[in-house]
C-alpha cells in the first residue's frame, strides 16, 4: 500500500488512575500520544507504511516517545532533534455527568520552537502518496504554523494527496496568530478535509444552516450537515471530499457516533453507534482519520466502505485506554459486519 506521512507533536500524557480527580492523585499513568502520531499508529496497525515527522528533545523523555512510535511500527527516521522538552498534557477522565478535563503544559516544547528550513520536506516526501496534518500543529506556535505551511506547499507541488483534521482546540492559539487566516491558507491546499461543526464554525465561521447543534445534541440528523459540507467545498475548491464526524454526548460515559462524507455531488452517511461505558474517548477523532485514510487507500472507488470503516474503527477506539487506536483490520471489519457482541475469541 502507498506510503503516508503525518506531521505534528507527540506529547507525554499524565493521567490520574481510573476516574480520580487531579486533587485525589498520588501518581499518574504515562501515555505518549498526539493527534498526528495517533493517526500514524492506526495506519501502522492496518499495515500501511507510515512515517511520523516531528521535533523531539535529545533526552530520555524524547527517547521514550520515539520508542513508543517504533514499538507500534511507525517510521521515525525523518524525525529531527532539538529543544529542551517534550510537551505534556494532563488528563482527568470524566464519568457520567462529569466531563473530562485537559491541562496543557506544552509551551517552549521542542516542536513549539521549530523554524522553517529545519525539515527537508522534499526528502521527507520521496515515494510518499499521502500527507496528513491537523489544526493542532499551527495552533502551537508561529514557527509550527510556518513549517506546516512549508509542508503543504511542498506536498502540493509534488502531487501528494493532502488531508487535514481541522481539530479546533480552545485552549491553544495563545501566541497571537490569526487563526482564521492561517487555517484558511493551510486548508486551501487540502484534498480531504475532516472536521465537526465546531471546527467549521470556530475556524471559518461556517455552521449548519437552520440548526443549533448545541440544542439538538445527539438527535442531530446527518442531513443537517450537508450545508456545512457544501460551504466548505465552496470555500476550498481543491477539496475532493469533506467529512464530518457526528458525536452526540449523552454523558461522559455514553456517546453516539456516526459520520458523513460529501464528494461534491453525493453525501454518504453511516449507522449511528451507541458507545456506552466509554473507556477512553481521547483520540477518537484521530482514530476516525486513521481509519478514513486507510479506507480511501484500500477502497479508492468506494467512499461508503471507507466511511463505514472509519466510523467502526473509531467506535472501537473508545474501548482502548490511551491516545492511540490499537485495533486490527479484522476487528474493525467484524464490527462493520454487525458483530458488536464482544464475545471472547477462543
Amino acid at each position: 500500500m502507498k506510503k503516508v506521512v503525518t506531521f505534528g507533536e507527540i506529547m507525554l500524557r499524565l493521567s490520574p488512575p481510573g476516574f480520580l480527580r487531579f486533587s485525589q492523585a498520588n501518581e499518574f499513568e504515562v501515555v505518549y500520544g498526539g493527534g498526528e502520531s495517533n493517526v500514524a499508529v492506526s495506519l501502522a496497525n492496518y499495515g500501511v507504511p507510515v512515517d511520523f515527522v516531528t521535533r523531539l528533545p535529545k533526552n530520555d523523555i524524547g527517547e521514550c516517545a520515539l520508542m513508543e512510535m517504533r514499538k507500534r511500527g511507525v517510521g521515525t527516521d525523518k524525525i529531527i532533534y532539538g529543544g529542551d522538552r517534550l510537551g505534556i498534557y494532563f488528563l482527568e477522565t470524566g464519568a457520567v455527568s462529569r466531563g473530562s478535563k485537559v491541562v496543557y503544559d506544552r509551551a517552549h516544547s521542542a516542536i513549539a520552537e521549530i523554524e522553517p528550513g529545519m525539515i527537508d520536506w522534499e526528502k521527507v516526501f520521496e515515494d510518499v502518496a499521502w500527507f496528513h496534518w491537523t489544526g493542532i500543529t499551527p495552533a502551537i506556535s508561529q514557527g509550527a504554523a510556518d513549517v506546516c505551511l512549508e509542508a503543504v506547499k511542498t506536498a502540493d507541488k509534488m502531487g501528494i494527496t493532502i488531508s487535514t483534521d481541522l481539530n479546533y482546540r480552545a485552549k491553544l492559539w495563545q501566541y497571537g496568530g490569526d487563526r482564521e487566516a492561517i487555517m484558511t491558507e493551510l486548508t486551501s491546499y487540502c484534498d480531504i478535509i475532516l472536521g465537526n461543526e465546531e471546527d467549521a464554525e470556530k475556524h471559518f465561521g461556517i455552521h449548519p444552516e437552520g440548526l443549533d447543534v448545541h440544542k439538538h445534541g445527539h438527535d442531530v440528523n446527518a442531513e443537517a450537515f450537508l450545508s456545512v459540507c457544501k460551504q466548505m467545498m465552496a470555500k476550498f475548491p481543491k477539496a475532493k471530499k469533506v467529512i464530518t464526524t457526528l458525536r452526540g454526548s449523552i454523558s461522559a460515559s455514553h456517546n453516539t457516533w456516526a459520520g458523513v462524507l460529501y464528494d461534491g455531488s453525493k453525501m454518504y452517511d453511516t449507522r449511528q453507534y451507541q458507545i456506552t461505558d466509554i473507556v477512553d474517548r481521547v483520540g477518537g477523532g484521530d482514530s476516525f482519520m486513521g481509519g478514513l485514510i486507510y479506507g480511501l487507500l484500500k477502497y479508492p472507488d468506494d467512499d461508503q466502505n471507507a466511511l463505514d470503516f472509519a466510523v467502526a474503527a473509531s467506535c472501537l477506539k473508545h474501548t482502548i485506554k490511551g491516545d492511540a487506536n490499537l485495533v486490527t483490520v479484522d476487528e474493525v471489519e467484524k464490527l462493520m459486519g454487525g458483530d458488536a457482541s464482544g464475545r471472547v475469541a477462543r
